[in-house]
């Protein structure tokens, strides 16, 4: 009866999901058309996703974190178009052919939480909100780009009981091949790239030289940076059970190498917040040291670049470490002292201003660029929930996370101890608890490849980890 009543459930969700992608579709093509301008591709490619369904979904996963340098084609908007529409059309010959299609508690929270967010497009469109309809496009980007993620999940659910979780996690290492081409062309051969990947010129140098942010495909050094800790994490739970260490030993350094090549102060902090996490449950002189180890090289080899010395000593023209500088002289002095610091405490401050105009639902989905006289993203997630979704979009945003919590505590806390499935789990706790710290001070949620696959990650975490397919699950 229950498997049923879901079964309805879905139905109807996927119905009305349709209309409204079909309409938004038809809305963001009007006003550009490039984002549906693959169409000649559509029939061979819907043919192959259903043929060949578990080598398109897990080659979809391994696409994504190539297509940010191609953003001003719109490709990423067009490629979460895709998938959604893959993923809902997959549903729908599933219903219609009266086959399982496999849901979880936690995916519908989180679809659940995709709806809501919705409404502030509603309101937005009948003047509800502190923005006018003039933003309704932009937040309706913003929409469609959550709302992949939630197809993504959809999707890899999908998989369960046809891919073993593992080979799906080991799969997922594919997706460093183009990035990783690509920063180590940025160092070393960044005359060979083309303006799109930051190349064409002497920018970046050579090692030991003044080199720029590397960022490799993901389009900006921080989301390299988040994008490359997701798979440190992964690699570290790779080398919990590898007969061969040496070759993750080297993948891990490689990882750590571009880590740090970044240049993302932020990033350390998540790193420090990540290895606590992750060496918790299970602490042991070797843990300890290998941890403090990996974090001290870290901060040892940030600090030995000029950008770094920089950037470490303008913390001390803050308010946090600079007792003689209060909050309103940090305001003033983030119009000339270009300390990203002080700029970030003042579009903080203009940003609570204007949200006190609109204190319940705020201003609407990505709207945070046009209420400050910056132009720019909050650097602070928390604070973007609240101007943009008001107390009630801030208290959305928080009980999803402690539903992501709880839905891999208890998964921990379930699995059996040292398995695969509870280092995953540790791993994604540990990332997580990380994520939460990375929002004080950056724009972590419009990271949209590192929750591409953070999403895929969670799904295949709650499956039923049979250890007879281990084997076979060898990358």
């Amino acid at each position: 009866m229950l498997t049923r009543t879901r079964s309805h459930l879905l139905a109807l969700f996927v119905s009305l999901l349709g209309v409204g992608i079909a309409v938004m579709s038809g809305f963001m093509a009007g006003a550009s058309p490039m984002l549906l301008g693959l169409g000649f591709a559509t029939v061979p490619i819907v043919a192959f996703f259903f043929m060949r369904f578990e080598v398109a979904a897990i080659g979809l996963l391994v696409l994504r974190s190539a297509l940010d340098p191609f953003s001003g084609m719109q490709l990423p908007a067009a490629f979460a178009i895709g998938v959604s529409a893959l993923t809902l059309l997959y549903v729908v010959v599933q219903l219609i052919t009266k086959k399982q299609v496999i849901t979880e508690k936690l995916w519908w929270i989180f679809a659940t939480w995709v709806i809501l967010q919705s409404l502030w497009l509603v309101l937005m469109f009948i003047g509800g909100l502190g923005s006018d309809a003039s933003q309704l496009q932009t937040s309706l980007r913003e929409w469609v780009r959550i709302f992949s993620w939630l197809m993504v999940y959809l999707l890899m659910l999908q998989l369960k009981d046809k891919v073993h979780p593992e080979i799906i996690v080991s799969r997922l290492f594919l997706a460093l091949i183009a990035p990783s081409t690509i920063a180590l062309m940025q160092i070393f051969a960044p005359s060979l790239l083309p303006p799109m990947f930051g190349g064409g010129g002497d920018e970046y140098g050579a090692i030991g030289a003044s080199i720029s942010r590397v960022n490799g495909t993901l389009g900006h050094p921080n989301t390299f940076a988040t994008f490359l800790l997701l798979f440190i994490g992964l690699t570290l739970w790779k080398l919990g059970k590898a007969k061969q260490r040496l070759y993750w030993l080297c993948l891990l350094g490689l990882l750590a190498f571009f880590y740090v090549a970044t240049k993302a102060l932020f990033a350390l902090a998540m790193l420090g917040v990540f290895l606590l996490v992750f060496i918790a449950p299970k602490l042991s002189l070797a843990k300890i040291i290998g941890g403090a180890l990996l974090f001290a090289i870290a901060i040892a080899l940030f600090a030995s670049t000029e950008f770094g010395q920089q950037r470490l000593a303008s913390l001390t023209s803050t308010p946090l470490f600079n007792s003689n500088i209060d909050i309103s002289r940090a305001i003033l002095l983030s119009a000339s002292d270009g300390n990203s610091f002080n700029w970030r405490i003042a579009q903080w401050t203009f940003l609570l201003q204007a949200w006190e105009h609109q204190p319940i639902l705020g201003y609407g989905l990505a709207t945070c660029k046009q209420l400050t006289v910056f132009d720019a993203y909050a650097h602070n997630d928390y604070i973007r929930a609240l101007a943009e979704g008001g107390i009630i979009g801030f208290a959305a945003f928080i009980l999803l996370f402690i539903a992501l919590f709880t839905y891999l505590l208890q998964i921990f806390r379930t699995a059996q101890p040292n398995s695969k499935q509870r280092n995953l789990c540790l791993v994604l706790l540990a990332m997580l608890s990380a994520i939460m710290v990375g929002m004080l001070t950056e724009n972590i949620w419009s990271h949209t490849t590192l929750f591409f696959y953070l999403w895929t990650l969670i799904s295949v975490a709650g499956w039923q980890w049979n250890q007879k397919l281990v084997e076979s699950a060898e990358f």
